[in-house]
């Protein structure tokens, strides 16, 4: 088999497809949101008028398929990256991801968070304890739209529960790549020095190609 026949077909004007959702994981899925809504625990969203935005929150499942928050998982800084199983890019990405963890691990507040949008989690699991971040679970992309996320992999830079607008990774990225690494050092260590969000935001600056990769 190859490669073409081992994925759904691709759309290029998304680089990416949104699967059907099965009838059980659709009325779950529905049923956690409307809970979540009904308790005031979805933000949300709106820019702040700063270079940021407040950060979406929403309801998710964890790999044991429990409810859980994307609060739940923040920290100071956060890597928050959408991704599927059924996403060739989003695979081939996650070697440079786990690098990226690795070599940040002894940053202070900072994580990678990964939330995938497949239709089932029995398809997600295998990736779970193997690499050295979180992965969480989003089957109808509820999290994922609330980001405006329509192409996979894409990846969004978040400061103390807020989103850094000018910060939007789409397509498959380059952790490895220098300044990428470079700016992310800068957040982290500006954020645990106590710098205001704002000052942060007006010196993060990267190349356009280095932020869309589909371009």
């Amino acid at each position: 088999m190859n490669d073409t026949e081992s994925f759904p077909e691709v759309d290029e004007a998304t680089h990416g497809v949104e699967p059907p959702v099965p009838k059980a994981a659709r009325w779950q899925s529905r049923a956690i949101f409307v809970f979540a809504l009904a308790l005031g625990l979805l933000t949300v969203f709106y820019p702040r008028g700063n270079g940021t935005s407040l950060a979406p929150g929403g309801f998710l499942l964890d790999a044991t398929g429990r409810p859980t928050t994307l609060g739940d998982h923040l920290t100071p800084v956060v890597l928050l990256h959408f991704w599927a199983t059924w996403c060739p890019p989003c695979i081939t990405e996650i070697p440079a991801l786990e690098r990226l963890a690795a070599d940040f691990a002894g940053k202070p507040g900072f994580q990678v968070v990964m939330v995938a949008v497949d239709d089932e989690l029995s398809k997600v699991q295998p990736f779970v304890g193997q690499q050295a971040f979180g992965v969480l679970y989003d089957p109808e992309w509820q999290v994922a739209h609330r980001y405006g996320t329509r192409k996979l992999p894409e990846t969004h830079v978040l400061v103390n529960n807020q989103k850094i607008d000018s910060l939007r990774f789409i397509g498959a990225t380059d952790w490895d790549n220098p300044e990428i690494r470079a700016t992310l050092e800068q957040i982290i260590d500006r954020v645990a020095a106590g710098d205001e969000l704002s000052e942060i935001v007006k010196d993060v600056k990267l190349d356009r190609k280095l932020l869309d990769s589909t371009s």
